[in-house]
């Protein structure tokens, strides 16, 4: 099956240059994407907006044959499920690496610092020490190396949704910095933070627990994790 992998923020498709060979091993087509305004710190980033970035899934999708599976990662899962509700009908499985599905009206992160038109990567000091588990010094300074501003109109604009069929297709969760245990008691809760997700019809739970960005600090457990999904979505009944 085909795998687009949507990276989170500051990232680019080499971020799951780990990843993709471990789902090409298994028989899948990993297909890691660069977003609009991510192709590089030079790049401009006027104007770019989350449609802009879903827009680019959908043609990466209406480019390819039969159903395909999304991996979002991050802010990235914003993107995916704006993709799945454009196009429900090609979606197998919507999988969520730390991550979830953001609903109608929600916005990715507003409160980022913005410089003009990028959301450059924050120091460390500024995420939660849950974040940064298994982040080493190493990984550290190679992701602050590889790091690409973020478009502000991805980080602030709001998600507009269509067809509520998106909440027919199922999902993964690979739960990373909170235990899948915690996401269910939001659900229970009725958290709005896990509002959308809730709405989804058939939602398994992974846990994976590391760090913020697991494609680097755990790669190999996160590609076995989105290959488990990916296969039991497509097993045949008996």
């Amino acid at each position: 099956m085909d795998i687009i992998l949507v990276p989170g923020f500051w990232l680019d498709a080499s971020s799951w240059e780990e990843v993709a060979p471990v789902l090409e091993a298994t028989g899948h087509r990993a297909r890691p994407l660069t977003l609009p305004g991510k192709e590089s710190v030079g790049a401009s980033r006027a104007g770019i907006s989350l449609q802009d970035h879903i827009d680019a899934v959908v043609e990466v999708l209406d480019g390819l044959p039969g159903k395909v599976a999304l991996v979002g990662h991050s802010g990235g899962g914003a993107i995916i499920h704006g993709a799945a509700d454009a196009r429900p009908d090609k979606v197998e499985r919507a999988i969520y690496v730390d991550s979830g599905p953001l609903g109608e009206g929600g916005v990715i992160n507003d409160e980022l610092p913005s410089v003009g038109d990028d959301v450059p990567l924050p120091s460390w000091e500024d995420f939660d020490d849950a974040d940064l588990v298994d982040l080493t010094d190493g990984l550290r300074q190679a992701f602050r190396a590889r790091a690409v501003p973020e478009p502000r109109g991805v980080a602030y604009a709001k998600q507009r949704l269509h067809d509520q069929r998106r909440y027919s297709i199922p999902a993964t969760v690979i739960a990373c910095e909170f235990p899948s245990a915690m996401i269910r008691e939001w659900i229970a809760a009725g958290h709005p933070f896990v509002a959308e997700l809730a709405k989804v019809r058939d939602v398994e739970y992974i846990d994976l627990p590391t760090g913020h960005w697991p494609q680097l600090t755990k790669p190999e457990p996160l590609a076995q994790a989105i290959v488990a999904a990916v296969d039991r979505t497509t097993v045949s009944p008996a």
